[in-house]
């Protein structure tokens, strides 16, 4: 494995762009990006302040630059690089600013949540929403990108507000039966849109496109709730991670459960495959010693054997085949649909694995060796 020299970097701002060409990468108010292949400096822009964020377009032709404090968004174009853009929010602040599906437009949100301002950098022309939700995903786009969906709060009151991408006209607008609205999420064929509620209350709405209610689902009462979702990509399957460490699998014709999965502290299963990650040293001789003492290695557990994790503080779910481990067991994967892991977020102990193919599903568990550096990672590609 070969590395490259150490490069400064500020405020761990580093995106490759969608298309794999480019990486940007930002030292205070400076913006540098780099071909990926030979890593040499193609465009170096110099903002106005410090740099906060940093977001490609989804067709890595332009990258704004946001500046939270001073309420600013610089935009540069890598095509043409003396053309530039800059948007003041003014009095009104900034706390976040993200782009549009067609890359053509940008969604600032100012400060206290009093609305969003969409900014065209095609017709110049300037667009304001009201009432958007501070919440944890209150913003969500079709994967066609024409419709985009908005969590409200209005006299204590949630509602979703459902609009057009192309002119940003309304759609749809209707309420929500929710108490404190968390997350929205479209199906990936935007048909769907999931609703979940605060974390005090496990509730989780399904609503059409035209805003008709078509479900609501509930595992249980007077416990928390609902901590992560996740639609499969097929739009078939809604995996549900809760706080009582389980993750509850919805089919999308009756929107009922169809089987539900456990993240135990103890495997006592003799079908589930078990892996644990081993860090080797290399051997010394005789009067070295290593530096942090090197701990003995451990391979593939037997499936038999009990292996204890911390207690469950909630599962994160994804889709997918192949399957990163990393800090805290979080798992990310690559868009297939057999594979769903879940992961912990209470345990750094691991994640588990679950197949598709046949119900019950198959298992495979995935254990980082305590106290690992928990920068290191794990890449599993199993095969049954």
């Amino acid at each position: 494995m070969n590395f490259s020299e150490v490069f400064k970097l500020s405020s761990l701002l580093c995106k490759f762009s969608p298309d794999g060409k480019y990486l940007a990468s930002c030292v205070q108010y400076r913006l540098v990006v780099r071909d990926v292949n030979t890593l040499q400096i193609l465009q170096l822009y110099t903002c106005l302040d410090q740099i906060q964020h940093i977001e490609w377009s989804a067709d890595s032709l332009f990258i704004l630059c946001a500046m939270y404090k001073r309420g600013l968004v610089q935009v540069w174009s890598l095509e043409q690089p003396e053309w530039h853009c800059k948007i003041d929010e003014g009095s009104a602040g900034l706390v976040a600013s993200c782009w549009s599906p067609d890359g053509r437009h940008i969604l600032n949100t100012t400060e206290f949540h009093l609305r969003i301002t969409v900014w065209s950098l095609c017709t110049k022309s300037v667009s304001y929403i009201k009432y958007p939700k501070a919440c944890l995903q209150g913003i969500t786009f079709t994967r066609d990108g024409r419709y985009m969906a908005l969590a409200e709060r209005r006299d204590c009151k949630d509602y979703v507000s459902i609009f057009v991408c192309s002119d940003w006209q309304l759609l749809r607008h209707f309420d929500t039966d929710t108490q404190d609205l968390t997350g929205i999420e479209w199906a990936p064929n935007g048909c769907v849109l999931a609703v979940w509620d605060t974390c005090l209350e496990y509730k989780i709405l399904l609503y059409s496109l035209d805003g008709r209610l078509l479900s609501t689902y509930s595992a249980y009462e007077w416990s928390l709730g609902i901590k992560s979702v996740a639609w499969s990509p097929s739009s078939q399957f809604l995996a549900v991670g809760s706080y009582d460490g389980k993750v509850r699998i919805l089919n999308h014709v009756t929107w009922k459960m169809i089987t539900e999965f456990g993240h135990p502290a103890t495997i006592n299963d003799p079908k589930i495959v078990v892996y644990k990650e081993a860090e080797k040293s290399p051997q010394l001789g005789l009067g070295c010693l290593s530096f942090p003492p090197r701990r003995a290695g451990a391979g593939p557990l037997p499936s038999s054997e009990s292996k204890s994790c911390p207690s469950a503080c909630g599962l994160e779910v994804d889709w997918g085949l192949n399957c990163t481990v990393g800090r805290e067991g979080a798992a990310s994967v690559t868009e297939y649909e057999p594979w769903r892991p879940g992961s912990d977020s209470g345990s750094s102990e691991g994640m588990d694995v679950f197949q598709r193919n046949t119900f019950p599903w198959v298992a495979l568990r995935v254990g980082l060796e305590a106290g690992g550096a928990p920068e290191r990672c794990l890449r599993l590609e199993a095969r049954f």
